[in-house]
């Protein structure tokens, strides 16, 4: 399988509801299966030994084998990236190591400006993972706008082609515990954990997430609102780290599925925002993760500032 591209120019500079022609894509072949290595039998004793294994009952074995051949919930992983970041390409590396380790299917959507630059189309296609490279045109003189703006394209593609599965954003800076992965493919329609943010320069860490009841979310530690009507840009930020939530691809294109009447294509302009709306606002249908307590931390984002990055790799 080839790559598929297409590439249009974007209009103004504000915000507008993107298509799929307002970029370029690039698609992962599929995964081929490798075979192992052939092996010398003369190098291995010959003898014969006996294992002994556990014995099941027969409704032991049908449950297992229904386990093994059901089919997984698809995992889609959103990653906006930008050029200004130093450390890109080492931590896409970083993260395309991890994803390797996630039991399939996973869709990896990578977003970036357009440049001259290939290196983050040669990562991804020596990921082993599959993935979805998106380009844009637009540009932009702050970083928040710029990554904001990545978002709501990744959402728009999902829209636009129906990809079907469970969205997660996931920073440069996250670390994980591979059994996240396979508590995320148990929400339905949204859901949320605990993070841990931990910050190298003031040696602390903090924790932001839901507060719950067994898998009910009745409440959140989340960073300080402010609705007054003097607060600056960073106090407008939503409170929800945009890593501590997912939730369920088809509310984006067909949301009176999940009993919502307002459509997304409302607020298609910022696809991201009605999203965090949802999940802040959400009842029934938010599930807090992993099931039980939702208190174990299974993500951690690493905040490290320029000069502390430089420093530490010149020492």
């Amino acid at each position: 399988m080839g790559f598929f591209t297409g590439i249009a120019p974007m209009g103004k500079s504000s915000m507008q509801v993107l298509s799929s022609s307002s970029m370029t894509f690039e698609v992962s072949p599929q995964p081929v299966e490798m075979s192992v290595q052939s092996y010398n039998e003369t190098s291995f004793a010959q003898t014969p030994i006996e294992v002994a294994m556990p014995m099941l009952s027969e409704q032991e074995e049908r449950e297992k084998d229904e386990s093994d051949t059901s089919p997984k919930r698809l995992i889609i992983i959103v990653t906006p990236t930008s050029a200004k970041d130093q450390l890109r390409e080492l931590l896409l590396s970083k993260l395309a190591n991890t994803f390797k380790l996630v039991p399939p299917p996973l869709l990896w959507i990578v977003v970036e400006q357009q440049s001259e630059s290939s290196q983050v189309s040669e990562i991804l296609r020596k990921t082993g993972v599959m993935y979805r490279h998106l380009v844009f045109t637009e540009s932009f003189s702050n970083l928040e706008a710029e990554l904001d703006y990545q978002k709501n394209v990744a959402l728009n593609h999902m829209e636009h082609h129906k990809l079907s599965g469970i969205v997660h954003f996931a920073g440069l800076s996250n670390v994980y515990d591979l059994s996240f992965f396979s508590e995320m493919r148990t929400i339905e329609v949204f859901g949320t954990w605990p993070m841990a943010l931990v910050s190298a320069n003031r040696k602390r860490v903090t924790i932001e997430g839901p507060v719950c009841n067994s898998a009910e979310v009745i409440g959140w530690h989340l960073r300080r609102m402010n609705n007054n009507n003097n607060a600056t840009e960073e106090d407008a930020k939503s409170p929800l780290h945009i890593s501590s939530f997912a939730f369920n691809s088809s509310i984006l294109w067909d949301p009176e599925r999940w009993g919502r009447v307002s459509s997304v294509q409302d607020t298609s302009q910022n696809s991201i925002k009605f999203v965090e709306k949802e999940v802040l606002e959400g009842e029934t249908d938010l599930k807090g993760i992993p099931s039980g307590s939702c208190s174990k931390i299974m993500l951690w984002n690493l905040h490290l500032p320029k000069k502390q990055i430089g420093d530490s790799f010149h020492q």
